[in-house]
């Protein structure tokens, strides 16, 4: 039996997908034939029924998947092969409190919402307000948001909770918000950031190298499907390919103990010297730049006397 209310998933012999919810009364109309939702309710999940012109339907439920595909948008939404690692990346999980910045129409927070469960929580912003409405009824639509906040608040004042386990910024600038993200989350925990251009991602990392945070990742996630045939398996045609890229840090301060006994090759000393000298700072054991100066122009004049 499928509860009325359920997401269904109905399945054509031509492979289309039609996802929508089982009302009582409201029976499911295509070019196939009708399916009454009497008919459907008394069914399982996973059972092949046949419409009023006698097509065969595949009735299945509705996986997370099949739910953000479903997402009604108005902006351009994070793609499921994202949504999935984001939330391993930050530890979506049960008790959890997750912050998110910039919910859009609400991919994202469907996600998390779902991989929080009900003892977590997921506390979301957007400076507009249509958005967040839209997220809502999204949220609504795929059957999770119970324990959704949903903040119209420029994140620039700050995030409506802090304390929290690990915050994700979907926004054009985020390195202005470090600041706000930082008093936000907890000590030790992880942020993510969703970027379109090596630029952003650039002034990102800039930002980043100025705070109080470690173990930095960059990554964009590719697909390439493969055509499910035994005897002739090659990939398909087209792939879901570059979609942004991706973030990852976790809030730490640093440690010049810590940092001093990293091992470090010939490149990674010299990437460490200027990201120092981006900061202003000298590298452990560098002679000081004025006392080196003096010095050379000491030998300069020991060496003009000898010459005499």
């Amino acid at each position: 039996m499928i509860p009325y209310g359920s997401l269904v998933v109905y399945v054509t012999p031509k492979g289309r997908r039609y996802i929508k919810r089982l009302e009582e009364g409201q029976d499911w109309h295509s070019n196939d034939g009708t399916l009454p939702a009497a008919h459907v309710a008394a069914l399982d999940f996973g059972a092949e029924t046949r419409t009023t012109l006698d097509v065969p339907i595949r009735v299945q439920e509705a996986t997370l998947f099949d739910r953000l595909q479903g997402v009604k948008r108005q902006t351009q939404i994070i793609y499921a092969k994202d949504i999935a690692y984001i939330c391993l990346r930050l530890g979506a999980g049960p008790g959890r409190t997750i912050i998110e910045a910039g919910c859009g129409s609400g991919g994202l927070t469907v996600g998390f919402s779902w991989f929080c469960g009900p003892t977590g929580k997921v506390v979301s912003h957007d400076a507009r307000e249509e958005f967040v409405r839209l997220a809502r009824r999204n949220l609504d639509w795929a059957g999770v948001g119970g324990n959704v906040e949903l903040h119209h608040r420029d994140v620039a004042e700050g995030f409506a909770v802090s304390g929290a386990d690990a915050l994700f910024l979907d926004v054009r600038t985020p390195w202005e918000y470090l600041d706000q993200a930082v008093r936000a989350v907890r000590p030790g925990a992880c942020m993510g950031f969703l970027l379109p251009t090596v630029d952003q991602v650039s002034k990102l990392l800039l930002g980043l190298e100025r705070g109080p945070f470690a173990e930095l990742e960059v990554c964009e996630i590719l697909i390439r499907r493969w055509k499910p045939v035994a005897d002739r398996l090659r990939p398909e045609d087209r792939m879901t390919a570059h979609t942004g890229f991706l973030v990852f840090c976790r809030q730490q301060e640093r440690s010049e103990d810590f940092e001093s006994r990293r091992p470090l090759g010939t490149r990674e000393r010299k990437q460490e010297a200027a990201r120092l000298a981006r900061l202003g700072l000298a590298a452990p054991g560098a002679p000081d730049t004025a006392d080196g100066a003096n010095g050379v122009e000491a030998d300069k004049a020991g060496t003009d006397g000898d010459e005499a």
